[in-house]
């Protein structure tokens, strides 16, 4: 089994390479003149997509070709104090520019936003918020020139009307959306309230890659076995262009620990490869610990001494048990 191995929107390793710098709307409000100030936003939003470059430059040169892009590239968009503001044209060069890159050296990237994006709420303000910031991500990827089909990682959402509401909730909602949005989305169990076989419950019904979050099982997981469950993960991807992804994060504290810590416990990663041994021919595991890509090189060399794994680049492996 072919394993790529990603991490998440930031280097710990570039300085100053920030891709989420912001402006809080106390200072944009500081500012007196409208186009000033939307021209200031401009200034950081392209010297975000410029650090994100260096990014992904950084990543190429460690054979690193699986990348979450920081969905905050865009300070305040969607903010009601920004309505109307036409971000795009101010963007395009360096957007396409980012996407020229990345294209030419055949990555992977993709979102994963917010958590007050939410799909399973009833209420309509709610939705049609969450509906912008889609929108938001699918113009962002039609700027770089990457196809928008599974880019956008959602959660399935809270429970204030108990879980099998939420969950027919999401269906309702996810009717409404449009077409060339639904078409972005994955979804991924949580570590608190909807577990993996919610997940695939939503995943089969509609249409929508699981994406399987290790550490999440972990703390919160039905009592079917993994061993039974991970074979319908597999299948959500069977009609996606891309290959099965996943995450993985260890805790801090103890098994039940929802916290991130720095690093990712090998050992724990390898007994669940040797579980879905055979299961799929690539995977793809997007890393989410808070040493970033310090955390994939440490990972990758603690791996390189493990006599199943046979390093095919600085940020992959043939996984042979």
């Amino acid at each position: 089994m072919y394993v790529r191995f990603g991490y998440v929107a930031m280097s710990e390793l570039l300085q100053n390479a920030s891709p989420s710098q912001t402006m809080t709307a106390t200072q944009f409000e500081k500012i007196v003149d409208r186009e000033a100030r939307l021209r200031r936003l401009e200034r950081i939003s392209n010297a975000n997509l410029d650090n994100c470059l260096r990014l992904v430059k950084h990543n190429a040169a460690h054979d690193i070709s699986f990348f979450r892009l920081s969905s905050r590239l865009i300070p305040l968009v969607n903010h009601p104090l920004t309505e109307g503001w036409k971000y795009e044209k101010a963007i395009f060069p360096n957007l396409k520019q980012l996407g020229e890159y990345i294209r030419s050296k055949q990555m992977r990237v993709d979102f994963h936003p917010d958590h007050f994006v939410v799909l399973n709420n009833p209420d309509e303000e709610v939705f049609n918020r969450s509906l912008q910031t889609l929108l938001y991500h699918y113009k962002l990827l039609k700027g770089l020139g990457v196809d928008p089909t599974h880019r956008c990682v959602l959660h399935i959402g809270g429970k204030k009307h108990g879980k099998v509401s939420g969950l027919e909730t999401f269906i309702d909602n996810f009717e409404n959306i449009p077409s060339q949005l639904q078409k972005m989305i994955m979804i991924e169990n949580d570590d608190t309230v909807y577990h993996t076989e919610d997940a695939l419950y939503l995943g089969e019904k509609l249409g929508i890659p699981v994406v399987f979050d290790l550490h999440h099982h972990d703390v919160n997981h039905p009592e079917t076995p993994l061993s039974e469950l991970w074979p319908r993960v597999v299948a959500t991807w069977s009609n996606s262009p891309l290959p099965v992804k996943m995450h993985i994060s260890s805790p801090i504290d103890g098994e039940l620990d929802k916290r991130h810590h720095d690093y990712i416990d090998k050992d724990r990663l390898l007994h669940f490869l040797e579980t879905i041994n055979g299961t799929c021919e690539e995977l793809d595991i997007m890393i989410e610990a808070k040493k970033k890509d310090v955390a994939l090189f440490t990972l990758m060399e603690q791996l390189s001494a493990e006599p199943s794994c046979e390093l095919t680049s600085e940020a992959s492996i043939h996984y042979m048990p």
